[in-house]
């Protein structure tokens, strides 16, 4: 592919879409959104094409400054879109499954590369810099930046999550805790929150380093990818379960998907409180708000959401595995 074409970015694509809504609540110490159907025209997404055919994107970020960074599966290089454009740029080597990815307060991301066995950070300018691991064989699952700048990452094959900070590792063991982390969240008191698949548990991981874990209600859901809201509210997706998981005040609520087998992907909170996560097999966006779940059907026959996160204007930022970043502006995601 000649650099003239490399360069050219593909025209957004607006489309309209329909959407389900409702909610139905149960009494009891567990609560359980269900859903009420119904349709109408929409403004729709705004889509971009990678630079390359081949590249698939896979985790995204959003930075303070509004670049909205992605890893790329299969690709030497990193993307970010700013400034109306998506860049690559490139990292030296190729991803291999780049689940972990979050942006820092300086301009850059940070993202894990099981291919170099490594925790790496990218600067706005482009230039990487690698924090190797100690094992031979890495399987690394998301990532996190904490507020004290420290860097969480989940570690699979140690079945351990781990803090890197002014390049020394810090690994806490939560094998023992029946299950291996794979979601990574940290919340604005310094507390980690993990998933722990296999055991229906969520690892917390204390200020002072004291590892614990939570039993969920639904057993073999299937856990996923989880995030802390401002408030402190752990949520957590369940792949098998099919639901939206809640953790606060000490009590669980469970929320159903209206589309079965959806297909949870990932999981990100806006500045307005709702959540978002992916619908993998359904190739949707869902909206979880005051306990009402709300899908957003993607434009194009086959598409495949992967990863979200949502800027501090609540526009709705998408990767689809079928080669596209998109976004759902603010103007929709936010409207009742």
């Amino acid at each position: 592919m000649s650099e003239a074409a490399m360069a050219r970015l593909r025209r957004p694509r607006r489309w309209r879409l329909w959407l389900p809504l409702g909610s139905l609540a149960l009494a009891g110490g567990l609560a359980v959104s269900g859903w009420l159907l119904a349709s109408r025209p929409a403004p729709g997404f705004v889509e971009y094409s990678m630079l390359a055919r081949t590249d698939i994107p896979t985790a995204v970020a959003v930075g303070p400054d509004g670049a909205v960074w992605f890893t790329i599966e299969f690709s030497d290089a990193i993307g970010v879109f700013r400034n109306g454009g998506i860049e690559r740029i490139p990292k030296g080597g190729q991803n291999l499954e780049p689940l972990g990815l979050a942006a820092d307060g300086a301009g850059g991301a940070w993202f894990t590369d099981a291919a170099t066995r490594a925790i790496s950070h990218i600067s706005a300018e482009g230039g990487i810099r690698s924090f190797p691991l100690r094992t031979p064989i890495v399987r690394l699952g998301r990532l996190a930046v904490a507020p004290d700048g420290a860097v969480w990452f989940a570690d699979a094959t140690t079945a351990s999550v781990t803090r890197l900070h002014d390049g020394a590792l810090t690994r806490y063991d939560v094998g023992a805790l029946g299950g291996t982390p794979y979601g990574i969240a940290v919340g604005a008191d310094g507390t980690v929150w993990t998933t722990l698949q296999g055991a229906d548990r969520i690892g917390r991981i204390a200020a002072d380093g004291a590892v614990t874990a939570l039993d969920l209600p639904t057993r073999n859901g299937g856990l996923g990818d989880i995030a802390v809201d401002r408030a402190g509210a752990v949520w957590f997706l369940g792949l098998r379960a099919n639901k939206v998981g809640r953790y606060a005040g000490g009590s669980f609520a469970e929320f159903p998907v209206p589309t079965e087998s959806a297909g949870l992907g990932a999981l990100a909170i806006a500045p307005d409180g709702s959540v978002w996560f992916t619908e993998l097999r359904a190739g949707r966006l869902g909206r979880l708000r005051d306990g009402r779940v709300t899908e957003f059907a993607l434009p194009r026959a086959g598409s495949r959401p992967f990863g979200v996160a949502v800027d501090a204007a609540n526009n709705v930022w998408y990767t689809d595995l079928g080669g596209w970043l998109g976004m759902l502006p603010a103007a929709r995601a936010t409207a009742p």
